[in-house]
């Protein structure tokens, strides 16, 4: 399968607004490597369209570029012998040629206002005389998400309230990594480390174990991810030192503030700032007890991306000896003990989005409106699922483990959720254990209970993608 196909609701997005009937000035962003370009040529390839990709050149340069390139799309023997002397005979040639529906897509539109601030308000006088009424879909693309957002989407901006829609391209889910592995087990696997990236997972070599992915993808010095996480985050962060302080201590375990502080040695104001600013660029979130508010003051914080998280965790700290070319060292002395561990936690999250799956195609017996992790001082629950008008709740504990006892682990899981504070003494209980496989399970037909090892997931995950008209998954792992 080709892993685009699950850009296809975007791609729905894109394509209903191009058939309506008024002009369309669409902002697409996201981080660097999550496939916007891609989905920009999927886009061009049934409407017609021109997708025009800035550089950080000089605006002579750009404007001379995109000359050549409109001269081409509109067949114009006249522009190919000349040029556009500035933003104004650019946007004044393209308000000129709206007699049919167009796609009008700049990518990198970040670089052209660091050469040339004046743009975004050339954009709104153009927008706002000419175009706007006009059957163009503009659309503005970037990797930059605060310079996007700050360009188009604050009060401050010009073109603040010009916009007729945006989307924020997000990475894969881990159904969708599952779909491309082929396989529960080493999906887990790939998706702990590449995560949801799309140029991350399709970087993988499917037929190599994680092992030999890790150490040819990540950590020879001139492996292609080696570097990339540092170069991403210098692109969105102007003074990197603290930031990577932050997020190295995130990477280790240190998911409070006050844990921060004690690591880093900075203040809690910087770190808040600094927290805020990494929540909004979507490289950290932060997570509170699924019983408690978005407000709540349990909050926990993790990173955003999987690759970003072991890189963190097992590249950055062993950079001198794999510069030093001990990449394999570094993988059979300080990564793979821990690797284990590591995948554990990932796999909460993995389970966590097949239960989401799971749910919409109605497999529990409730529908859960909100799902979630739990803890209160020492004790924590790794997922529940709670159904509010119902006072239905299933806790659920992860194992990444072989030959789990799962009547164990219910009976702990039982003594936990008793101090759950949730509509205590007036709810419907159920109980889940997650297992790569188990050494025993309840009695058959126990109520409430439900116990899923690694073939188990993939049955169901196989039934919803035909329930939803999908290709199921290829568990060959070819």
């Amino acid at each position: 399968m080709s892993i685009f196909l699950d850009r296809e609701q975007e791609l729905g997005v894109l394509r209903s607004r191009f058939h309506g009937e008024h002009a369309e000035f669409i902002i697409l962003y996201g981080r660097r490597r999550i496939g916007k370009s891609a989905l920009i040529e999927h886009f061009l390839n049934s409407v017609r369209g021109i997708r025009l990709l800035a550089r950080e050149e000089s605006r002579h340069l750009q404007l001379k570029k995109f000359s050549s390139e409109c001269a081409a799309f509109f067949s114009d023997e006249f522009l190919n012998k000349t040029t556009f002397t500035d933003w104004d005979s650019f946007f004044l040639y393209l308000s000129g040629r709206d007699n049919d529906r167009m796609v009008i897509a700049i990518d990198e539109f970040p670089y052209l206002v660091r050469e040339d601030p004046a743009l975004p308000s050339i954009i709104q006088e153009y927008w706002d005389t000419r175009l706007k009424d006009s059957n163009i879909f503009l659309l503005l693309s970037g990797s930059s998400i605060s310079m996007m957002e700050e360009l188009t989407m604050q009060h401050t901006s010009p073109l603040y309230g010009r916009r007729t829609g945006q989307i924020l391209l997000q990475g894969f889910r881990f159904i969708d990594v599952l779909d491309y592995i082929g396989d529960m087990i080493r999906a887990v696997e790939f998706y702990a480390v590449f995560g949801g990236t799309p140029a991350y997972v399709v970087s993988i070599e499917k037929d190599h174990g994680i092992f030999k992915n890790i150490a040819e993808k990540i950590l020879a010095s001139d492996a292609p991810l080696y570097k990339d996480v540092e170069f991403v985050l210098r692109m969105e962060l102007n003074e990197p030192r603290y930031y990577f302080s932050i997020l190295l201590s995130i990477a280790t375990g240190n998911n409070r503030i006050g844990l921060i502080m004690n690591d880093t040695g900075l203040n809690k104001g910087i770190i808040t700032k600094y927290l805020s600013i990494l929540i909004d660029l979507r490289l950290v979130r932060r997570r509170v007890p699924v019983t408690d508010t978005s407000t709540g003051r349990k909050g926990l914080y993790f990173l955003s991306d999987n690759l970003f998280m072991f890189w963190f965790r097992f590249v950055s700290p062993h950079v001198e000896r794999l510069e030093r070319g001990e990449g394999d060292l570094v993988l059979e002395q300080n990564i793979a003990p821990l690797f284990s561990q590591y995948v554990g936690k990932h796999f909460e999250s993995a389970v966590e989005d097949l239960f989401i799956e799971f749910n919409r195609a109605g497999l529990f017996p409730f529908t859960f409106e909100r799902i979630g992790g739990w803890w209160d001082r020492e004790q924590e629950i790794d997922l529940i699922a709670l159904n509010e008008p119902e006072h239905a709740a299933l806790f659920c504990e992860c194992k990444w483990q072989d030959r789990v006892d799962a009547c164990r682990v219910l009976s702990r899981l039982r003594e936990k959720a008793a101090g759950v504070p949730w509509h205590t003494g007036d709810r419907t209980e159920y109980f889940s254990v997650v297992a790569r496989s188990f050494s025993k399970r309840p009695p058959e037909g126990e109520d409430h209970v439900i116990c899923l090892d690694a073939d188990d997931l993939t049955t169901w995950h196989r039934r919803c993608r035909k329930n939803a008209g999908q290709d199921p998954v290829d568990t060959s792992g070819r």
